[in-house]
């Protein structure tokens, strides 16, 4: 018994017609203005890296990452990296306010 994980002959036809069909179909689920948006951040150096890295946390790590970011407007959240390495995540607060 053998199985086909990856097939290195592709006709280029029907593949790229897919792909088209496929990058298509998701563009329409978009509106103009978000789709601009993508591609404005997606040319921000480092965003695939990012994006990459935060796909990489398990479910349960990336839900309390996104619920961090949630609760805090993203002008107020810093970020510092310990002397052991640690990365770390806060809220900030503005000059005079307290908590």
């Amino acid at each position: 018994m053998s199985a086909i994980i990856y097939k290195f002959e592709r006709s280029g036809e029907s593949d790229s017609m897919d792909e088209s069909e496929r990058l298509f179909a998701a563009l329409g689920q978009y509106t103009s203005a978000e789709l601009l948006e993508l591609l404005y951040i997606g040319e921000e150096p480092g965003f695939f890296e990012l994006i990459r890295g935060l796909f990489a946390l398990s479910d349960e790590s990336r839900l309390i990452l996104q619920n961090f970011l949630a609760a805090m407007s993203p002008n107020r959240v810093t970020a510092t990296i310990d002397r052991d390495g640690r990365f770390i995540l806060a809220h900030g607060y503005e000059s005079g306010a307290t908590g």
